[in-house]
């Protein structure tokens, strides 16, 4: 079965909005390396139009930085999901999940292939919720944002998650990457 992994910036207060983290080359190579050991994304609809079409008109165009450029082609190449309620149609062609969250991402687990990469914050709660995530890569940035959203804000989880830290390391922008397996 795959894994599903999620990966998000963090500020050292828990913040997930990507505006308030430090950003730069290290941070794209980073999520370029994790991208790398994945053939699927799913987003919801906001993260997904958050991305598409700035990360392919990146690919195509080649108007970032070099890790920019990498990553962006890196996430070009990829398939992708999105789970929406409310569009059907998309930038970029993805599937579209609109109902059964739970048993739809439990088929695309069982299919064979590399690992199921998600983003952003409401869809992860949820599949964090059903208790489909497998693998967790937060990047806690050295900042304290003081305001914005939290990972599973309003969300309550059934029973705690208990996690088991596989890897730390400390880029040299100051940010901590921490890579944790669910436990089972």
């Amino acid at each position: 079965m795959r894994n599903i992994i999620y990966g998000i910036n963090l500020t050292a207060d828990g913040c997930c909005d990507h505006t308030q983290s430090s950003g730069g080359p290290e941070i794209h190579e980073y999520f370029t390396d994790l991208m790398r050991d994945a053939d699927l994304i799913i987003y919801g609809r906001k993260t997904y139009q958050l991305m598409v079409p700035y990360w392919p008109d990146v690919a195509k165009k080649q108007s970032g930085t070099k890790a920019e450029n990498e990553f962006a082609q890196t996430f070009n190449a990829i398939d992708k999901v999105v789970c929406s309620r409310s569009l059907n149609d998309f930038e970029g062609n993805p599937r579209v999940i609109r109902a059964n969250l739970a048993e739809e991402v439990l088929k695309l687990k069982q299919e064979s292939g590399k690992n199921i990469s998600i983003g952003g914050i409401s869809l992860p709660a949820e599949l964090i919720t059903l208790g489909l995530v497998d693998e967790y890569y937060f990047l806690i940035h050295p900042i304290i944002a003081g305001q914005g959203r939290r990972l599973l804000d309003g969300i309550g989880l059934p029973d705690p998650l208990n996690l088991k830290l596989t890897d730390s390391r400390t880029l040299k922008s100051g940010c901590i990457a921490l890579h944790y397996l669910k436990q089972l």
